[in-house]
């Protein structure tokens, strides 16, 4: 069975490995996602670090600003974050295709 993370970790953890992927720091992200430039950074450093959380517009942002789909940043497997982001990366059509072949078994 796949280790999983409590979900809040998983939050912490997959923003800050995206954040880091996508080469931005932590002001860029918060600027990124609408936060003010001058509380940009300490806000996404505390989000990394979990002592504060943002709330679900904010998530929303943050996701739209790295360019992954909100359930990576909450994948609590690693597995399942891949494939979040690779499914992610597909058409439409690829999508239905696997869709159609998950869904057979």
């Amino acid at each position: 069975m796949p280790k999983s993370l409590d979900i809040r970790l998983a939050f912490q953890k997959r923003l800050k490995d995206i954040r880091q992927l996508r080469q931005l720091s932590q002001k860029e992200l918060g600027i990124l996602a609408g936060l003010d430039r001058f509380v940009a950074s300490a806000r996404i450093n505390r989000y990394e670090q979990g002592v504060h959380e943002p709330d679900l517009a904010t998530i929303a942002r943050l996701a739209t600003a790295l360019d992954v789909p909100t359930a990576y940043l909450f994948a609590d497997d690693e597995r399942l974050a891949r494939l979040i982001l690779a499914f992610n990366q597909l058409t439409l059509s690829e999508k239905d295709r696997v869709l159609k072949s998950i869904e057979a078994k």
